[in-house]
């Protein structure tokens, strides 16, 4: 089983994009789940999101801890909240920001990709709404969802104006990632 935690805020999508990614792995032929973890936060309060991916039945229902990939949809989250918890060799975090990376205390061996996410989505949305642009990033980094099923999962979500806008700003950071552009 491998296991995705999601970081943002609330409003940002974090919670769609939990269920976008486990839609498009289980249209692919895996097994997935996916959950919020939140309680009354307002707007703009911190909040996770969990997917789980397995080519067996998942039986587990605990929040997700020790994940294999991380997705920070906030980058100021990382001085208030320990995103990293639980990363071990191998996994991958991805960041939305426009910041190289530099300075931040990520375990040994994780291997972090940034994006300027805000930017592609205003570029590509008119909205600073980056969950599509990430889940474009983490299909390309991952592996774990092919960028066809997040294309399905998104039309199947939105209507076909908001679909294909948001098709395009997963696309370009699936390219960013794939292309080392990131």
């Amino acid at each position: 089983m491998r296991e995705l935690r999601i970081h943002g805020r609330g409003g940002q999508g974090s919670v769609t994009a939990a269920e976008l990614i486990a839609t498009a792995a289980f249209t692919a032929g895996v097994y997935s789940q996916a959950f919020p973890a939140f309680g009354v936060e307002r707007r703009g309060a911190p909040v996770q999101a969990f997917v789980r991916f397995s080519d067996e039945k998942i039986r587990l229902r605990s929040q997700i801890y020790e994940p294999d990939y991380i997705i920070v949809q906030d980058s100021t989250l990382i001085r208030d909240v320990n995103v990293f918890a639980g990363m071990s060799e191998g996994g991958i975090a991805i960041i939305n920001t426009e910041k190289d990376g530099a300075g931040y205390d990520l375990p040994k061996g994780v291997k972090l990709i940034t994006i300027d996410a805000t930017k592609v989505a205003l570029e590509e949305i008119g909205l600073p709404i980056t969950n599509t642009t990430l889940m474009g990033a983490f299909a390309a980094a991952s592996g774990e969802i092919t960028l066809e099923a997040l294309e399905g999962a998104i039309k199947e979500r939105f209507d076909a104006k908001l679909a294909d806008s948001n098709i395009a700003a997963a696309k370009r950071a699936y390219a960013m990632v794939k292309e080392g552009r990131v």
